[in-house]
């Protein structure tokens, strides 16, 4: 689909015509599909963030600009979505996580000896996650938690794979430092 197809079924979508949305979807469905599925990794979760995406496309198309490129401009909004959507669920696996009865836990306290280990044990996960800078946090989330290959967080970042490998593997000593290690 070109730029100008696109912007005519963006315009038939802002006059409430659902043929331009249809079409959008019959192009760009497989497309948003794998954007989403590069991020979260699971096909079930991929499957309704990208339905979710086209009712935020339809609700959302005044925001579209002419011009800007229409296959980066879907999948940004593709792409954050299964952000967010990764965000949430780390919130919830933490949430879990804190609770004892938590048999899988993503992280597990390390202890060098007495004093450090009550010290480690007082500080949750989620603080010491929290601690980590936010562009190491989102490393952590995509890798960890969607078991993403570096080379797919690259593509789906817009990054080099080296800056990846590198905050990641800064991220990880900063949590070693507060305790917690990478599960293997």
């Amino acid at each position: 689909m070109t730029d100008q197809a696109f912007s005519a079924c963006i315009q038939r979508i802002l006059d409430g015509d659902k043929g331009g949305l249809k079409d959008i979807y019959d192009e760009y469905l497989s497309y948003i599909y794998r954007v989403v599925y590069g991020v979260v990794g699971q096909a079930e979760d991929a499957e309704d963030i990208t339905s979710e995406f086209f009712i935020k496309l339809w609700q959302s198309a005044d925001r579209y600009k002419e011009g800007s490129g229409h296959k980066g401009y879907l999948a940004t909004i593709a792409r954050n979505m299964a952000i967010d959507h990764m965000r949430k669920r780390k919130r919830e696996v933490l949430d879990s996580f804190t609770k004892e009865d938590d048999e899988t836990p993503v992280l597990e306290p390390v202890a060098d000896d007495d004093t450090e280990s009550e010290v480690i044990e007082s500080v949750g996960i989620k603080e010491a996650i929290s601690m980590l800078d936010p562009k190491q946090q989102q490393i952590i989330n995509m890798k960890i938690l969607s078991d993403m290959t570096f080379a797919e967080i690259s593509e789906m970042l817009g990054i080099p794979m080296g800056t990846v490998t590198w905050r990641y593997r800064e991220a990880i000593k900063k949590l070693r430092r507060y305790g917690y290690y990478e599960e293997s």
